[in-house]
């Protein structure tokens, strides 16, 4: 499974009223792991950012002036993204700069050339809905460091997401954060089931199994910043998994 990540900056809204993509960024994630394969550039507009999108990213038309138009850098990226699913936080804004960018150069949209296309966005939504889903919100409630994002970047906004991705999807913090603000009959129904399992033989895991079981358990120490579920029912911790408010 090949994901890019990926995040633009522009010089404003809406495409239709000229505006362009400056920065693109974007982050190889193959098998859940970050490969630390990217695609980074800054692209010369030739027109000023509104000051709203200048506030929001910092990027000056002076430091933009020297840099490659889209054009010259359309190729690589293409190949870079090429039969990848694309994970973009808010997708259809950096969808629309892009096609729009292809579009004036006569190329195909960008879904032609990815896998598919997912909004971490709306991923979000459904986890956690009626709370605040931006990307700082996110590294929060993941537990994901950003204080060194003072401004908007797509290189770095891309790196923050793939962790934000990785935690939201991976099952740790997406199964049970939300597990206690509502009831669920399937929780019921499916606590049930697992004693029913439990009478099931035991077979034991081989060297091998282990050894990526434990890379498992690393992978996930490090998206919450200490130890996973996993290691604390291994210590025979007992875990309070009832529905509602902890004792």
């Amino acid at each position: 499974m090949r994901w890019i990540i990926l995040d633009t900056e522009t010089t404003g809204l809406d495409p239709a009223h000229g505006h362009r993509v400056i920065e693109i960024g974007a982050v190889e994630v193959l098998n859940r792991t970050v490969t630390g394969n990217h695609f980074h550039t800054y692209l010369n507009p030739d027109r000023d950012s509104d000051p709203g999108a200048l506030d929001v990213h910092g990027l000056t038309t002076e430091f933009l002036s020297d840099k490659p138009r889209f054009k010259d850098q359309v190729d690589d990226f293409l190949k870079f993204i090429e039969g990848a699913e694309l994970i973009i936080h808010n997708a259809p804004f950096d969808l629309k700069f892009l096609n729009a960018e292809l579009a004036r150069l006569e190329r195909d949209t960008v879904t032609n050339f990815c896998a598919g296309v997912t909004d971490s966005l709306a991923h979000a939504k459904t986890l956690h809905p009626g709370k605040r889903n931006s990307l700082d919100a996110l590294c929060e409630r993941y537990g994901v460091l950003n204080s060194h994002r003072t401004l908007h970047g797509a290189l770095l906004d891309s790196r923050l997401l793939a962790e934000v991705w990785l935690a939201m999807t991976r099952g740790q913090d997406s199964l049970m954060i939300d597990q206690f603000d509502v009831p669920s009959k399937e929780g019921v129904a499916a606590n049930t089931h697992r004693s029913d399992v439990a009478k099931l033989g035991v077979i034991l895991p081989s060297a091998q199994e282990l050894e990526a079981h434990e890379k498992y358990l690393a992978a996930l120490d490090k998206s919450v910043k200490g130890k996973c579920l996993w290691r604390t029912l291994d210590e025979g911790t007992p875990v309070n998994t009832a529905v509602g408010n902890p004792p």
